[in-house]
């Protein structure tokens, strides 16, 4: 098979390769779609179902991918030579990556709206008090328990003696809505995508900046894609292991906790639980997009990358099934703090990141400083995932301008990146606002 496209690179070390499947596979499906899936599917028992997809599927693809892509040391595109009539299925690739990509840096913008909004000289953040200016009359918050909306005390409206009556906790519970939530609806997120919502100007600009940041780790190359990693695949496993302890020492966090392990085999009759369960190995290890076939293409040919695939897939499932453990813990102690059940509290579903999370950040000292660094741990979380799937498209791109004219790729690499942020720029109102539903 003639190669006609210039000489690659390669990693610098296979920790480059590791690190960077690490990345890319681990993201924001692990933290906290795993753990809702869980809660959704008879607790512990998705376990079962999750690994046998794993040891079926997941992992045999995972190595396969990156293992195809050494051998031939070209991406998505170019290892369809060997069968050109399924060419069109790595162009396919492409554009699924594509739409992902669209997805996913939505959720960066979010957790880029919370960040900056971490930054205060003191150790408040927004979703702790209720004199913001977003916040509604029923706002209130558990560490100020008699403070109402915009510095108004309660105690103006009601009797105070009433409201501290243990009889009417319940009462309030139900009529009274968190910080947490108030400001988790700033983010403006829609009902569906029949209802677009107006523009949203400070979103739209965190959009743009998680796009500058994905350019930057890319613009490059590889070498310097697999440097990068080193900080944004490790720093999240920090921050996991800080929450958990915090968590584990929580009121409540033993229900959570119970929850999560605690096994409900009749669902294992469900066809639901096993899509489910397959769907999220195919999710978390990003199998199917041509990302690991770019990635296994960089490594020498005489490269272990058997026993390197199988190290991700151990680090990835496990990461899944600890992050489980520091999530569940804090809802445990979401159930006790709000007087409801586990489930109840679960039923968030996806805005779990930004309630479950962050409720639990309260409970450290210096809550901005924390604050900060968990939000910046959702960042590259994110971006490690996004910018392995837009190398793959560049990639892809790169050799679909080869093979047709001999213009200068390096010329054209700033200006294809540019017109794929213009392109995702002229969706985001659309994205923004209706992404509730878009949650897969």
């Amino acid at each position: 098979m003639e190669n006609t496209l210039p000489p690659r690179e390669q990693w610098s070390s296979w920790v480059d390769f590791i690190m960077s499947c690490v990345g890319y596979a681990i993201g924001l499906g692990n933290v906290w779609r795993f753990p809702y899936l869980c809660y959704q599917n008879g607790g512990g028992a998705f376990l079962i179902p999750y690994f046998i997809s794993l040891v079926f599927c997941g992992a045999p693809l995972f190595i396969l991918e990156t293992s195809w892509g050494q051998l031939l040391s070209v991406g998505g595109l170019g290892m369809f030579k060997i069968c050109p009539i399924f060419k069109g299925v790595g162009i396919a690739a492409a554009v699924m990556a594509f739409w992902l990509n669209i997805y996913y840096i939505v959720v960066l913008s979010w957790a880029m709206c919370y960040l900056w909004n971490s930054f205060r000289l003191d150790s408040n953040v927004p979703w702790r008090s209720c004199d913001n200016p977003w916040n509604t009359k029923r706002c209130r918050s558990e560490y100020d328990p008699l403070a109402c909306a915009n510095n108004r005390t309660i105690a103006k409206y009601f009797n105070v003696k009433v409201l501290t009556n243990d009889h009417l906790t319940e009462y309030r519970q139900q009529f009274f809505v968190g910080p947490k939530a108030n400001c988790y609806k700033v983010l403006g997120i829609s009902s569906g995508v029949d209802v677009p919502g107006a523009m949203r100007w400070d979103l739209a600009l965190y959009l743009f900046i998680a796009w500058a940041i994905c350019y930057l780790c890319i613009f490059k190359g590889v070498r310097w894609t697999g440097k990068v990693v080193y900080l944004t695949a490790s720093f999240p496993y920090v921050m996991l292991v800080c929450l958990l302890i915090r968590g584990l020492t929580l009121p409540g966090a033993s229900l959570g906790l119970e929850y999560y392990l605690k096994p409900n085999f009749s669902v294992l009759f469900r066809s639901k639980v096993w899509i489910d369960a397959v769907t999220q190995v195919f999710f978390s290890y990003g199998l199917g997009l041509g990302a690991l076939v770019a990635l296994g293409s960089y490594n020498s040919y005489h490269n272990n990358v058997y026993k390197q695939a199988l190290t991700v897939c151990f680090v990835n499932s496990g990461t899944s099934v600890f992050a489980g453990f520091v999530i569940f813990s804090f809802i445990g102690f979401m159930a006790v703090q709000q007087g409801k059940t586990v489930a109840e509290v679960a039923q968030s579903g996806p805005g779990l990141l930004f309630l479950a999370y962050p409720s639990g950040i309260l409970q450290l000292p210096y809550t901005n400083i924390w604050s900060i660094l968990f939000f910046t741990m959702v960042l590259f979380l994110g971006v490690d995932s996004q910018v392995n799937k837009l190398l793959f498209e560049i990639l892809l791109l790169f050799q679909m301008i080869q093979q047709q004219s001999q213009i200068d790729l390096n010329r054209i690499e700033i200006s294809i990146i540019s017109s794929k942020k213009s392109l995702r720029l002229r969706f985001f109102c659309d994205v923004l606002h209706s992404q509730r539903n878009c949650f897969p």
